[in-house]
């Protein structure tokens, strides 16, 4: 069962990461190539593959002229956003020591990543547990807000499964709540690594809709909710979402 808008706090994080661009995985903060597939995390020499500035011209370890880089084209796109987040992380955190955590977030990332990309969505980026997913951008599709919600209702099947695992391999479960919201935002459809594929208030709202859910269930938007024809809601009238307007949803 879905339902739409609550009130909200800020998503747990456990650490500083930063995220390959070329597929979505966590790196420790220093990490100079993605752990993943091996891809450079940062603007790099093509000649020596040095790390350089953004703003270099050229590399300080051999000289070689650099490519100048080009401003990000952004434009405004309607987009449905999906935020997940693991609900008592804390605790997980204080359970586990850090390399068992971070083979149970790689597990369940890889899963989400999976269900959220059959459905056409583009994984924006994971920060600490919490997943963010953009569908509309950099392809559109017309159904972009359905495609969301199966997304998102895949994601808390999925998880089932994931958690049998989990509960064998590492003895924990896992809970998730999710919000999705469908909005206009600023959208660099080709962003440079570090860079947000999508900004404004609509992917705030998503993830203030995913702390005002319980945990295993899913809010959507109101205006989400008008979008999509197919899906079972559950009025849960007006609700107040810090930083934003009253919202009313399902």
């Amino acid at each position: 069962m879905m339902h739409r808008p609550g009130t909200v706090r800020g998503a747990d994080t456990l650490a500083c990461m930063q995220t390959c661009a070329t597929c979505g995985s966590e790196n420790v903060e220093n990490a100079r190539f993605c752990s993943n597939c091996g891809s450079p995390l940062g603007r790099t020499c093509p000649n020596c593959g040095e790390a350089v500035a953004e703003e270099a011209r050229f590399c300080s370890n051999c000289g070689h002229a650099l490519e100048p880089v080009e401003a990000p084209v952004e434009e405004r796109k309607l987009v449905t956003i999906v935020f997940a987040d693991v609900t008592g992380s804390t605790t997980l955190g204080e359970r586990l020591d850090p390399e068992r955590l971070s083979e149970v977030l790689t597990t369940y990332f890889s899963a989400m990543r999976e269900e959220i990309e059959a459905e056409g969505g583009t994984v924006e980026k994971f920060i600490g547990d919490a997943v963010m997913a953009a569908f509309g951008v950099p392809a559109a599709h017309e159904d972009d807000p359905a495609r969301a919600l199966r997304a998102a209702l895949r994601m808390q099947q999925r998880l089932e499964r994931v958690n049998e695992e989990l509960a064998a391999s590492h003895g924990v479960r896992l809970e998730i709540r999710i919000g999705v919201n469908t909005g206009e935002v600023l959208a660099t459809p080709n962003p440079k690594p570090g860079e947000a594929m999508a900004t404004g208030d609509a992917v705030n709202v998503a993830a203030r809709l995913q702390t005002s859910a319980r945990p295993g269930a899913i809010v959507a938007s109101e205006r989400t909710a008008r979008a999509v024809r197919g899906f079972r809601f559950e009025e849960l009238g007006d609700l107040e979402l810090k930083g934003s307007p009253p919202a009313s949803g399902h």
